[in-house]
C-alpha cells in the first residue's frame, strides 16, 4: 500500500515536462485570448463589443471561407487518404513499402508553412516550371481563368497536400483493426464483397473515417503559415483576418478584436475535437 503513492508521485514527476509544455503553449495562450476578447481597447474594463463584432459581415464571411476551405480539404484528404491507407493495409506488415509510405506520410503531414508554399509556387506558380513547360510545349495556360493558386481553390489544393498523409496516419490503425476472419465469415455465409463493405466493414469503419475527417477539418481550420505565405493581399480566411487585426498599421486598436476572432476559432476547434473524441471512443469499442 505504501508503494502506490510513490509510484503515483513518480508518474506525476515524469509527466511534469509535458504538463509545463501544455500550460505554456495551450492553457496560458487560451486564457490570454479569452480575457482579451472581453477587454476594451487599451486594456480598460470589461466589454462585449469585441464578441458582438464577430457578427460583422466581413468576419462571418471569413469564418465561412475558412469552414469551406477546411471542409473541402478534409473531404479530399479523407477520401484519397483512406484509399491510400487501404492499399497499405493490404501490403505486407512490416514490409519495405508499408514502412516507406508511413514514414513519408509522417514527414509530409508536417510539411507545411512557408516551405510548402514555396514548393507550390516553384512548381505551379505563375512562373513555376510546370506552368512554363505547359505553356511552351502544350500550349496550356493553367491561369487563363485567373490566378486561382492564391485564392480558395489554390489553398484547397495546397492544404490537401498535407491532409492526405495525415489521413493515412490516423486511419490506417482502424483498417488494421478489421479482422480477416470477418470477411471469411461473410463469404462462407454467401455474402458478396459489396455486402461485406456495406454491412460489416463499412459500419465498423464509419466512426473512424468520420473522426479522422473531423481531425483533418480542425487541422486545416487552424492552419496559418501556408496561407499567410501564399496570400499576400487580402484576408480571405479567419487566421489571416486575425493577423490583420493584430498587425495592421492602418486600423489601430483591433488587437482585442483579433483575440475575439481567435476565441471563435478555439470554440469551433473545441467542438470539432469533442466530436472527434466521441467517435474515437466508439471506434475503440468496436475495433479494440
Amino acid at each position: 500500500m505504501a508503494v502506490r503513492p510513490r509510484l503515483r508521485g513518480a508518474a506525476l514527476l515524469g509527466a511534469a515536462p509535458f504538463l509545463v509544455y501544455v500550460a505554456i503553449f495551450l492553457i496560458i495562450p487560451t486564457l490570454v485570448v479569452t480575457i482579451g476578447a472581453f477587454t476594451g481597447d487599451g486594456g480598460h474594463g470589461f466589454t462585449l463589443d469585441n464578441v458582438r463584432a464577430l457578427g460583422d459581415e466581413y468576419i462571418l464571411a471569413a469564418f465561412g471561407r475558412s469552414a469551406l476551405l477546411s471542409a473541402l480539404s478534409a473531404l479530399f484528404g479523407a477520401v484519397f487518404g483512406a484509399l491510400l491507407a487501404y492499399a497499405l493495409s493490404t501490403a505486407k506488415p512490416g514490409g519495405l513499402l508499408r514502412r516507406t509510405v508511413t514514414a513519408a506520410s509522417g514527414v509530409l503531414a508536417q510539411f507545411g508553412g512557408v516551405t510548402l508554399a514555396f514548393a507550390f509556387l516553384a512548381t505551379i506558380g505563375i512562373s513555376g516550371f510546370v506552368t512554363v513547360w505547359l505553356q511552351e510545349h502544350a500550349g496550356v495556360d493553367i491561369y487563363a481563368n485567373g490566378v486561382w493558386l492564391f485564392e480558395l481553390p489554390g489553398l484547397t489544393l495546397v492544404y490537401t497536400y498535407f491532409q492526405i498523409p495525415l489521413m493515412v496516419i490516423v486511419f490506417l490503425p482502424a483498417l488494421d483493426g478489421i479482422r480477416p476472419q470477418w470477411r471469411e465469415a461473410t463469404e462462407n455465409l454467401g455474402g458478396t464483397t459489396w455486402q461485406y463493405w456495406t454491412r460489416v466493414a463499412g459500419p465498423l469503419l464509419a466512426p473512424a473515417f468520420l473522426g479522422s475527417a473531423l481531425l483533418l477539418f480542425a487541422n486545416a481550420f487552424s492552419a496559418y503559415a501556408t496561407a499567410a505565405a501564399l496570400v499576400s493581399q487580402g484576408n480571405p480566411i479567419i487566421p489571416l483576418q486575425i493577423r490583420g487585426a493584430l498587425t495592421s498599421e492602418v486600423v489601430l486598436g483591433q488587437a482585442n478584436l483579433g483575440k475575439a476572432m481567435a476565441l471563435g476559432m478555439v470554440v469551433v476547434v473545441a467542438v470539432v475535437m469533442t466530436l472527434y473524441s466521441l467517435l474515437q471512443r466508439r471506434t475503440a469499442r468496436w475495433l479494440g
